[in-house]
C-alpha cells in the first residue's frame, strides 16, 4: 500500500476515516572531509554545494520512507501536515546535517 504524503491538512476529494498516531523521524548525517572542503570552496567562490544537496536529499528520502513505514504499521494510508526541518550541527571542525520530519498518520477514503 502506498502512503500519500502531504504538507496540507486535508486531501481534496477524500475524507479522514481514522486518525492515527503522530509519526516522526530524524536523520543526522556526517559530512566527510572532501564534502567539507568543497563546501568551503563553494562558500568562498559562490554557487551550490552538490555534495551537501545530495546528503540532504538522501536524508529527506530516508525519513519520509520511515514516516511511511510508521503510518503503514498503524494501518494508515496517508500522512497529513508533514513538517520538514533542516539543521546543521557543527563543532570541533566537524559538520553534521540533520533533517527531521513529523506529521499525522490518517486513513483516508474517497468521498
Amino acid at each position: 500500500m502506498a502512503v500519500l504524503l502531504t504538507t496540507t491538512d486535508h486531501v481534496e476529494g477524500y475524507r479522514i476515516r481514522k486518525y492515527g498516531p503522530l509519526v516522526a523521524s530524524e536523520a543526522v548525517m556526517g559530512t566527510n572531509v572532501f564534502r567539507d572542503f568543497f563546501a568551503k570552496v563553494r562558500d568562498f567562490v559562490g554557487g551550490r554545494s552538490g555534495a551537501f544537496q545530495h546528503a540532504l536529499m538522501d536524508a529527506r528520502e530516508l525519513i519520509l520512507r520511515e514516516l511511511s513505514e510508521q503510518a503503514e504499521a498503524a494501518g494508515c494510508n496517508a500522512i497529513l501536515a508533514i513538517d520538514l526541518d533542516y539543521s546543521e550541527i557543527s563543532g570541533s571542525g566537524k559538520t553534521m546535517l540533520m533533517v527531521a520530519a513529523q506529521g499525522t498518520a490518517v486513513f483516508i477514503e474517497p468521498l
